[in-house]
């Protein structure tokens, strides 16, 4: 990484990997201060949309020397896109994060419509931002995550053999909802910001009903702000109230799922996400 966004990102490295089906990410690792994996192992925690997130995310590594509310050693891998396609995370993120077969809410549909009245997407853009959403491949991604990156991350970086986690914000919320409902064993905690459960016939519901009696043994941490429930944008409006029918059911069962509501909008509420999930799952 360059001088000027070492001293932005400090411990941070940056590689880019294409993935079997062809798509390329770029791929941030920053390591805990001072970490030496000959002496201590540290479990990783997979946060997505790093084209987005890693500015916000990746310099709280350091709550793992705060003396108030210290948080376990980890390594944070944030995922994106690279080259030409980062320009285009966005719309790119829907393909990835989203679940096969989700809906696609008219309240989305209205919200990316505004987006273009109002002049922040073109014509074009707007058009490809909804075709990316009707052919959705969240357990492509998920595969990549689990059988192509974290053995390269464990190779080059010497991780725990246990401890790993997931963070995702939004959509990236919804792929965190869809990799706790699958099962999956690579991470014993998952952090769901605001996912981004449109849609009242959403595949995370398919998903629990699927699941009958059972639970999976990860934690899972829910986040959604109060801005999304009191505004007037109906499209966050319908993400909080499926998320809370969600997180309805799945409290009534026993398991290691707990929430909270942030005093943040839908934009704003990506770090605080992050730091809800980390004191809530991670902490020491």
């Amino acid at each position: 990484m360059s001088t000027m966004w070492q001293g932005c990102l400090a411990d941070t490295d940056y590689f880019e990997l294409r993935s079997s089906g062809g798509h390329d990410y770029g791929v941030w690792v920053t390591t805990p201060p001072g970490y030496d994996p000959a002496t201590t192992q540290a479990p990783v925690v997979y946060v997505l949309d790093g084209n987005w997130a890693v500015g916000m995310t990746a310099p709280l590594i350091v709550t793992q020397k705060d003396p108030m509310h210290q948080i376990q050693p980890y390594i944070q891998v944030s995922v994106g896109y690279a080259g030409e396609e980062a320009q285009h995370w966005d719309r790119l993120r829907n393909r990835d994060l989203v679940p096969p077969g989700e809906p696609i809410a008219k309240e989305l549909i209205d919200a990316v419509e505004m987006g273009f009245q109002t002049g922040a997407r073109t014509r074009e853009e707007t058009d490809a931002y909804l075709a990316e959403l009707r052919d959705t491949h969240a357990d492509a991604f998920l595969s990549f995550l689990t059988a192509e990156l974290h053995p390269r991350i464990e190779r080059d970086y010497g991780t725990a053999t246990s401890g790993h986690g997931l963070f995702g914000y939004s959509y990236g919320g919804l792929f965190s909802l869809y990799t706790w409902l699958t099962g999956c064993t690579l991470f014993e905690s998952i952090g769901a910001g605001s996912p981004g459960v449109a849609s009242e016939d959403s595949q995370v519901f398919a998903q629990l009903q699927e699941m009958g009696d059972s639970q999976p043994a990860a934690k899972l941490h829910v986040t959604l702000n109060d801005r999304e429930l009191l505004g007037d944008l109906a499209i966050y409006q319908s993400l909080t109230k499926n998320t809370a029918t969600l997180l309805h059911r799945l409290t009534s069962r026993s398991g290691a799922v707990t929430s909270a509501v942030l005093r943040e909008t839908h934009v704003t509420g990506l770090q605080a996400s992050f730091l809800s999930y980390l004191r809530t799952c991670r902490a020491l």
